[in-house]
């Protein structure tokens, strides 16, 4: 399994940005696919970003389409969710997880976790 570790996270304010990192610990990062995770109602985590494994290709979630953006940079094993707009109702642990194998990837089903992040936004 890969090892992952979210960043940046913290208090921000209604109409704030922030930027979440996820570090890699593996061999190829570029095998995997990645994505980003939060709760919501439910379920017990909503893909709300997923980014294919070269970053050619990206999802993401209509209620964050426009505000946030997933991008991923392979030489430094890292994946980025730029949280822009931030709105109250964004609060939440943010998981970053990725996956090797694409029918695994297409159906939302990751292997390997982080620990998870605390986005906080107060209006």
């Amino acid at each position: 399994q890969v090892q992952l570790v979210e960043s940046g996270g913290g208090l921000v304010q209604a109409g704030g940005s922030l930027r979440l990192s996820c570090a890699a610990s593996v061999r190829t990062f570029s095998s995997y696919y990645a994505g980003w995770f939060r709760p919501a109602p439910g379920k017990e985590r909503e893909l709300i970003a997923a980014i294919g494994r070269s970053g050619a290709t990206t999802y993401s979630v209509a209620s964050v389409k426009g505000r946030f953006t997933i991008s991923r940079d392979n030489a430094k094993n890292t994946v980025y969710l730029q949280m822009n707009s931030l709105k109250p109702e964004d609060t939440a642990v943010y998981y970053c997880a990725v996956e090797s194998d694409s029918a695994n990837y297409y159906s939302g089903d990751f292997g390997s976790w982080g620990q998870g992040t605390q986005v906080t936004v107060s209006s």
